[in-house]
C-alpha cells in the first residue's frame, strides 16, 4: 500500500475518478493473475519475466531520469540491491510460490496489512513514536491476519498447524514493509519515483535471473503456451506498469493524500476478483479478518482530519436530529 500524505483536495472530474478507482484494481490484479499463471509458469520464471519485461517497457520513458541519477544508483548499489531483493525477489517469486499453497483471497488480505508493519519497523529502526490510536490499529490488523492464517480455528493456533502459503505471505508482507522503509532512506530522496521503480525492476530481474535459469534446468520447463504468455503479459502491463504509472499520475492529479485513500480499496478489489475470476469461496473467518484488517488499517493510517470528517458524517446520520 503506497504511503499517504497531505493534499488540499482539488475538484475531480470523471477522468480523475476513473484513474483513482482503476489504480487499486491494477495493483490487486497481481495475486489473481499470478494465481492463474502459477499452474503453467514456475515461480522464479514468472517473477523474472514480469520484472525484466516491465523494465523493458518502462525504460524508453524513464531513461533520461535513470541516466540523470546513475551516479546515485552506482554509489548506493548495495542498498539498491537490498530494495530490489525485498520487492522483486521476495515479493515476486516467493509470492508466486505462496499462491501454490493458499488462495489469492488469503494472500490479498494478509499482504495488504503491510502499512501497519511499516509503522512497526519505523518504530523499531527509526524510533518513530507510535500513538495509542496507531497501536490499537496495528493490533486489530494483525489480529485479522491471525484470524485468516488459523482459519478462525483456535486449535490451529494452539497446535501450530499453519498453511505454508499463508506463512509465506506473512513473510512477504514483512518484506514489503522493509522495502518501503528502505525506500525512504535519504540516499534516494532526490530520485523521482518512476526512474527509481525502473532501476529497482532492472536490478530485481538481474537478481532473479540465475534462479530462473536453475529452475528451468531442474524443472525442464519454460512457458511456451499462449495462455501462459497471456498471464505474463497481464502481470507486466496491468499489475506492474499500469499499477505504478496510474498511481503516480493520480498523485499528480489530486495529491498523495487522496490518491493514498483509494488504496484502501485493495483488499475488497482483490477478494472480489479472486471470487469472480478464480471461483474462490469466502468463509466466515474471511469476513471477520477483513473487518479487523480494514478497521486496523484505517485507524492506524488515516490522517486525523479525514477521521474527523468520517466520524462527523456518521454521527450526522446516526444521531436523531443530527442532520
Amino acid at each position: 500500500m503506497p504511503d499517504t500524505g497531505r493534499s488540499d483536495g482539488p475538484q475531480l472530474d470523471a477522468f480523475a475518478y476513473g484513474i483513482l478507482f482503476a489504480s487499486p484494481v491494477f495493483f490487486s490484479s497481481n495475486l489473481v493473475i499470478g494465481r492463474a499463471a502459477i499452474g503453467s509458469v514456475e515461480p522464479f520464471t514468472l517473477a523474472f519475466l514480469r520484472w525484466a519485461l516491465a523494465f523493458l517497457v518502462m525504460i524508453p520513458f524513464v531513461w533520461r531520469g535513470v541516466r540523470r541519477h546513475r551516479e546515485i544508483f552506482f554509489e548506493n548499489w548495495l542498498l539498491l540491491c537490498a530494495i530490489s531483493f525485498l520487492s522483486m525477489w521476495i515479493c515476486g517469486a516467493v509470492v508466486y510460490i505462496a499462491l501454490r499453497y493458499t488462495t489469492a483471497t488469503n494472500g490479498t488480505l494478509i499482504y495488504t496489512t503491510s502499512p501497519v508493519m511499516i509503522m512497526l519497523m519505523e518504530w523499531i529502526f527509526r524510533g518513530r513514536p507510535i500513538a495509542r490510536r496507531e497501536a490499537f490499529g496495528i493490533v486489530l490488523a494483525l489480529a485479522g491476519v491471525v484470524m485468516i492464517v488459523v482459519k478462525g480455528d483456535l486449535d490451529t493456533l494452539l497446535g501450530l498447524r499453519f498453511n505454508f502459503g499463508d506463512i509465506l505471505f506473512a513473510i512477504c508482507m514483512v518484506s514489503w514493509a522493509g522495502y518501503s522503509v528502505l525506500l525512504k532512506r535519504p540516499e534516494f530522496s532526490n530520485v523521482p519515483t518512476m526512474p527509481m521503480f525502473a532501476a529497482s525492476a532492472g536490478v530485481g530481474a538481474i537478481l532473479l535471473f540465475p534462479f530462473m535459469v536453475g529452475e528451468s534446468v531442474v524443472m525442464g520447463t519454460f512457458p511456451t503456451a499462449a495462455n501462459a504468455w497471456a498471464s505474463v503479459a497481464g502481470l507486466v502491463i496491468v499489475s506492474s506498469v499500469l499499477a505504478f504509472s496510474t498511481f503516480q499520475y493520480a498523485i499528480k492529479l489530486v495529491g498523495p493524500s487522496i490518491a493514498g485513500m483509494f488504496m484502501y480499496l485493495l483488499p475488497p478489489y482483490g477478494v472480489l476478483m479472486a471470487v469472480v475470476f478464480l471461483g474462490e469461496r469466502l468463509h466466515p473467518y474471511h469476513f471477520v479478518g477483513f473487518l479487523l484488517i480494514m478497521s486496523g488499517l484505517m485507524l492506524g493510517t488515516l490522517p486525523k482530519d479525514v477521521r474527523r470528517r468520517i466520524a462527523g458524517w456518521l454521527m450526522a446520520r446516526m444521531v436523531p436530529g443530527g442532520r
